[in-house]
């Protein structure tokens, strides 16, 4: 079947996943602009909102207990609690972009990205963003100047951990220059559109143009 000119297929869901700093967020933001079929899952969250996030676009504020009553329902794809504050990924947006040729936008940890491979693997692409050193690294934390100084160096110091489940993705993009890391994360992205299984529309677009061949 095709739609718009296009095969139809499935969705998928691109996660990029580094540590605190690498660059993953402002890859995100860049891929957004340029992508019309490329949406931002918005993650649940515990955490106090930063000074211009809002809520329902950057993430979903909410308490504790709305949080706890949420996971019970299991209603989250992924959920894990990061420096002492609770993440997770609603369930229901994301099936019905995928289910509808949808590719979903994911900027999550390695242990939301873990969760994702055990329950949707088919689904996902999975893509870790590292630093070109741990002095840009530490550089560019200091810049956003958003977190105070023990923050800082909490976040180095786990910085180590995050890095070491590098092996546990499909791609690895070094941050070096924005620029260059968004052109070959577009490349993934355009490649992993392109497989075989994810065009669910292929084998009838086949047995019609074999049809006109024959017909022909």
């Amino acid at each position: 079947m095709v739609q718009d000119g296009m095969i139809k297929r499935r969705g998928l869901m691109l996660v990029l996943s580094s540590p605190s700093g690498a660059g993953k967020t402002t890859i995100s933001r860049r891929l957004l602009q340029q992508e019309d079929n490329l949406t931002l899952s918005i993650s649940a969250t515990t955490r106090p909102p930063r000074a211009g996030e809002r809520d329902g676009i950057d993430y979903q504020f909410v308490d504790p207990e709305r949080f706890a009553e949420l996971e019970r329902q299991d209603a989250f794809l992924e959920h894990a609690k990061v420096f002492g504050h609770f993440y997770g990924t609603p369930r229901q947006p994301v099936e019905t972009a995928l289910a509808a040729g949808r590719d979903v936008l994911f900027d999550i940890d390695w242990q939301g990205t873990q969760q994702l491979r055990e329950s949707a693997r088919d689904d996902l692409v999975s893509v870790f963003i590292l630093p070109p050193s741990t002095e840009e690294l530490e550089r560019r934390l200091r810049t956003r100047a958003q977190d105070p100084e023990h923050v800082v160096q909490q976040r180095m110091a786990k910085a180590t951990d995050e890095m070491s489940h590098w092996a546990e993705y499909d791609y690895i993009v070094v941050n070096e220059e924005v620029d260059g890391s968004v052109a070959k994360v577009t490349s993934i992205l355009q490649a992993e559109r392109l497989r075989r299984d994810r065009q669910t529309g292929l084998r009838s677009f086949v047995e019609k143009l074999a049809t006109q061949a024959q017909q022909a």
